[in-house]
């Protein structure tokens, strides 16, 4: 009877260990990025939003690269995004309260991507809080909008370019 629980147990742990392996072999990352633009006339202490450009996907060609394509992926998540001071370049982020981002496509609804609250950075750059929402339809997409909106704790004197660097995790089934 013990020998039987413990082949079981045995069998479960190596199938449980080879799924994993599986979906690592069948994953890969995509990378984006975008710009936001904070305006020095932001008010302070209310919510501003920003409407970026929307971002072209280049998930074909990433699929395609990776042996895979649309139909076949199962999940895609955001596992990082950086946000990170392009302009002006001595700037930091001590002037930020709270910034969220949300994404949407012309066929799906907005949901939030990431976020940071209550923002105590001297650095120019922050890592954000990524949800773990499915983004499948919005990287099967070839274009999708980031809305972003920040909080200001303090006057900006000049308008502050931000790079917004984004990476997800996607993973494809193998038939």
């Amino acid at each position: 009877m013990k020998s039987k629980f413990i082949a079981i147990a045995l069998l479960l742990a190596v199938a449980l260990t080879s799924c994993d392996a599986v979906d690592d072999l069948l994953s890969f990352n995509i990378s984006n990025e975008t710009s936001i633009k904070i305006n020095s006339t932001s008010p302070i202490n209310l919510p501003s939003e920003i409407i970026t450009p929307e971002v072209t996907t280049n998930s074909s060609a990433e699929f395609e690269n990776n042996k895979t394509k649309a139909s076949l992926v199962k999940d895609v998540k955001l596992r990082s995004l950086k946000l990170a001071i392009a302009d002006p370049s001595d700037k930091t982020f001590t002037f930020l309260k709270s910034v969220h981002l949300y994404i949407s496509t012309t066929d799906s609804d907005e949901i939030e991507l990431a976020y940071q609250d209550n923002i105590n950075a001297t650095t120019n750059t922050i890592d954000l809080i990524c949800t773990d929402k499915k983004l499948d339809q919005y990287i099967k997409a070839d274009k999708y909008k980031i809305r972003t909106k920040v909080t200001l704790k303090e006057t900006l004197t000049k308008d502050v370019t931000i790079k917004a660097e984004m990476k997800f995790r996607v993973t494809a089934d193998p038939f």
